[in-house]
């Protein structure tokens, strides 16, 4: 129940940040509530379809979609307030990263898959509804410009299985898995801590500039 609450919580939390990227590129309001949607509820329905998992979440629970497109709808409404909420939001953001890649892995799990399908479906879970949002505003994806975020999301996604494996409660690597992913990303976000960069100028570019 815990997990549920905070899974739906987190939810509203992803479709109101993408609605504000929406925002910020002038998007009527249907784009507005198609982004929310696709932010919150991209990752789960990309890990289905891949695993083959039916029904879909949002098919199987209608009630996700109007959770994500009331969370948008209202973010029209209050986008200014919110804009003085930058760091709550990361945060918030930050629980929605463990929170489906917490998901994602029961899913897997569930269904009998070996582990590494299991940590790779927490991290589409995690990772892919913010990959297809920066992608529907014409950005580059903040999963591959530095951000420690998939690590995050692999690392959270192994310590809970793992952690079942050797025998403990659900509900302690449950609260354990978010606890650690949680603290990796704030500190990530507080001390700005990115992954190495690869940088290539080609040698032909290189004597140009000459």
């Amino acid at each position: 129940m815990l997990l549920h609450t905070i899974f739906v919580i987190a939810l509203a939390a992803e479709s109101m940040s993408a609605a504000l990227a929406a925002g910020r590129r002038n998007m009527d309001w249907f784009g507005v509530c198609v982004l929310g949607c696709v932010t919150a509820l991209g990752g789960g329905t990309a890990r289905d379809l891949l695993l083959g998992h039916y029904p879909l979440l949002w098919v199987e629970q209608p009630a996700y979609l109007l959770v994500t497109t009331a969370a948008a709808l209202f973010t029209i409404a209050v986008a200014r307030i919110m804009e003085r909420l930058k760091l709550i939001f990361l945060l918030l953001d930050a629980v929605g990263l463990v929170v489906f890649t917490i998901s994602g892995c029961m899913v897997a799990m569930e269904m009998g898959q070996p582990v590494l399908i299991v940590i790779v479906a927490g991290i589409i879970t995690g990772c892919v509804g913010g990959v297809l949002r920066d992608v529907l505003c014409n950005d580059v994806p903040l999963l591959f410009s530095g951000e420690l975020y998939a690590t995050v999301s692999a690392i959270t996604a192994c310590v809970f299985f793992f952690g079942l494996q050797a025998g403990m409660p659900v509900e302690v690597m449950t609260i354990a898995a978010m606890v650690v992913g949680f603290t990796l990303r704030t500190l990530a976000i507080v001390f700005k801590i990115e992954m190495p960069r690869f940088v290539y100028v080609p040698v032909r570019d290189q004597s140009s500039k000459r």
